[in-house]
C-alpha cells in the first residue's frame, strides 16, 4: 500500500469516526428534542382535561377538546369503559387506560437516545399519568392516561392519544439523510485526501526518479529540484542533495585514488618486468651489467611492497576501522621515532628540543608509524645539512608535537593537497622519487582516529612545521588501567 493510500486511508477512517460521532450524538438529541415535546403537548392536554373535569365535578363529559397536533382525549369511567371521544372518529385504536397505567412505557425513541439528555421540561414535571405504546393499524400511538380522582376514589380517566406515523417516518427520513450525508462526505474527504497527499508527496516522486537516475547512469552530479515552498520536504530534498553532493566528491576521489594506485603500481611493475625480460634476452650481460638490473629490480619491488601495505592500511582506514586504544607514554614512542630516524639521516643534524612526560591513550604501533612518516618526510626534503627538530610538550588538555625542519618548504598552492592521497609537489617529487605520495594521507588517518588533530605550517625555502594535537586522557581513567 503506498503511502498516499495510507494517507488517504487514515483521514477517511478519522475523519469517518468525528462523523460517526457527530452523527449519532445529533440523531440522538433530534430524537429526544421531538418525541419529549410530543409527550409534554399529551401531558398537558390530558392534564388539562382531568383539571377541567375536578373542578366541574362532573365526571361524565369533556369539557374541551386539545386541539393541536392531532392529538384527541377520550374519556372512561371508573370500570375503564369509553364515554366520549373528542374529536370523533373511528380511526383511533381501542385502549384499556388500566393496562396503560399497569404497563407504562416511558419512552417511545431509541435507546440511543437515551444516551443525551433532554431539551424539555417533561423530566422536571411532576406527572400524575402515565405513557404508553400502542401498535395498532399498521402504525404506532402514543399514549397518556390521566386518572380522574374524586374525594380520595378514581371517577374515571382521561386519555390524551396521538399517531407516531408522522413522527416516525421523519426520524426515518432524517435518519436516512444522515447516512447519505455521512457516506457522500467520507467520499469527498477520501478523494481529498488522495489529492493532498499527493501534492504533498510529489517532491518525493521527483527524489525517487533522481535516485533511480543515478543508480542508472552513476551520475552524482544529478540533483533534485529546489523545492518554492519552505517545510519538512524542501529540507528532505536539500539534505538530499547535499548527499548527492558528498557522493559525487567521494566517487570522483575514487576514481582519482584508483587511477593514482593504478599509475603507481604500474611504474614499478614496468620496471621490474623490463629488468627481467632483458635478464633473459641479453645472457651475455656483464657481471656489473646483471648487478644492476637485479638492484633495479629489488628496488622497485620494495617500493611496491611500500606502496601496497600503504594501500592496505588506507582501505583498513577507508572501512571505518578502529584502533585499540590504551594507556601509552607519548614521549617513550617519540623518542623511539627519533632513534629510527636517526639512522635514515645522511648528514641531517636530528634532536630532540623537548619531551614532556605524556600519557595518551591510543594504539602504540600506529602513533609510532605516524612519527616515522613525518621524520622520514622531514628528513628527504631537507638538504644534507639541514636540521629537524621534535618539540613536545603539554598545553591545556592536550599533548601538543611540533615536527620542523629546515628543507625545501612547501608553495602555498600546494599546502591544501598535502594530505591528498598520491599528492606530491613537484620539489617533493624530485627529490623522493621512490615516495608513495600516501604517507601524510595515513598520518592524518592516525591523528583522526586518536581524536586529534594535524596542520602543517610551511613557507618556501623556509622549511615545514607539522603540528599534531592530541587529547589527554582523564587522570582517572589512567589510574584504573596500567600501562603495558
Amino acid at each position: 500500500m503506498s503511502i498516499r493510500l495510507r494517507l488517504a486511508v487514515w483521514y477517511t477512517g478519522l475523519a469517518g469516526l468525528v462523523l460517526l460521532i457527530l452523527g449519532v450524538v445529533s440523531y440522538a438529541f433530534h430524537i429526544r428534542a421531538h418525541y419529549d415535546e410530543l409527550d409534554l403537548a399529551l401531558a398537558a392536554s390530558a392534564d388539562h382535561a382531568a383539571s377541567e373535569i375536578i373542578a366541574s365535578q362532573d365526571a361524565s363529559h369533556l369539557l374541551s377538546a386539545s386541539g393541536t397536533l392531532d392529538i384527541a382525549l377520550r374519556l372512561y369511567d371508573e370500570t375503564g369503559s369509553l364515554r366520549e371521544s373528542l374529536p370523533l372518529g373511528d380511526a383511533l385504536p381501542p385502549v384499556s387506560p388500566r393496562d396503560v397505567l399497569a404497563n407504562p412505557v416511558s419512552h417511545p425513541f431509541e435507546a440511543i437516545a437515551n444516551w443525551v439528555p433532554s431539551t424539555t421540561s417533561l423530566p422536571t414535571l411532576q406527572l400524575e399519568g402515565t405513557f404508553g405504546l400502542i401498535d395498532a393499524r399498521d402504525q404506532r400511538w402514543r399514549v397518556y392516561v390521566h386518572p380522574v380522582v374524586e374525594n380520595g376514589r378514581t371517577a374515571g380517566y382521561v386519555e390524551a392519544i396521538t399517531s407516531l406515523h408522522r413522527l416516525d417516518d421523519s426520524m426515518r427520513a432524517f435518519r436516512q439523510t444522515l447516512i447519505i450525508l455521512g457516506v457522500t462526505s467520507l467520499a469527498a474527504v477520501f478523494l481529498i485526501s488522495w489529492a493532498t497527499a499527493s501534492g504533498a508527496l510529489r517532491p518525493i516522486s521527483r527524489m525517487i526518479e533522481s535516485a533511480q537516475s543515478i543508480a542508472r547512469s552513476r551520475d552524482f552530479s544529478h540533483r533534485v529540484d529546489d523545492l518554492s515552498r519552505q517545510d519538512e520536504l524542501h529540507d528532505l530534498a536539500s539534505a538530499f542533495n547535499e548527499m548527492l553532493v558528498g557522493l559525487e566528491e567521494s566517487y570522483k576521489a575514487q576514481q582519482r585514488f584508483v587511477s593514482d594506485a593504478s599509475h603507481e603500481l604500474r611504474a614499478p611493475l614496468t620496471a621490474i618486468q623490463a629488468n627481467l625480460e632483458l635478464l633473459q634476452r641479453q645472457r651475455n650481460l656483464s657481471v656489473s651489467d646483471q648487478q644492476e638490473a637485479l638492484e633495479e629490480a629489488s628496488r622497485e619491488a620494495h617500493r611496491l611492497t611500500r606502496l601496497v601495505a600503504d594501500l592496505l592500511a588506507l582501505a583498513r582506514a577507508d572501512s571505518g576501522l578502529s584502533l585499540q586504544h590504551k594507556p601509552v607514554e607519548l614521549d617513550r614512542i617519540v623518542l623511539e621515532a627519533v632513534a629510527e630516524a636517526r639512522h635514515l639521516a645522511d648528514g641531517h643534524k636530528v634532536e630532540v628540543e623537548n619531551a614532556e612526560a605524556v600519557v595518551v591513550e591510543g594504539d602504540e604501533d600506529r602513533l609510532k608509524q605516524l612519527f616515522v612518516i613525518l621524520l622520514d618526510n622531514a628528513i628527504k626534503y631537507t638538504p644534507p645539512g639541514g636540521r629537524v627538530s621534535v618539540k613536545m610538550d603539554k598545553q591545556n588538555s592536550n599533548a601538543l608535537i611540533r615536527v620542523k625542519d629546515s628543507g625545501v618548504g612547501i608553495p602555498p598552492e600546494a599546502l591544501s593537497h598535502v594530505f591528498d592521497r598520491f599528492y606530491r609537489a613537484d620539489p617533493a617529487r624530485r627529490r623522493d622519487p621512490a615516495g608513495t605520495g600516501l604517507g601524510l594521507a595515513i598520518g592524518r588517518w592516525i591523528v583522526q582516529q586518536h581524536g586529534g588533530n594535524i596542520q602543517i605550517e610551511s613557507q618556501p625555502g623556509q622549511g615545514t612545521t607539522v603540528i599534531i594535537s592530541l587529547p589527554l586522557p582523564d587522570k582517572s581513567a589512567l589510574s584504573r588501567t596500567p600501562l603495558g
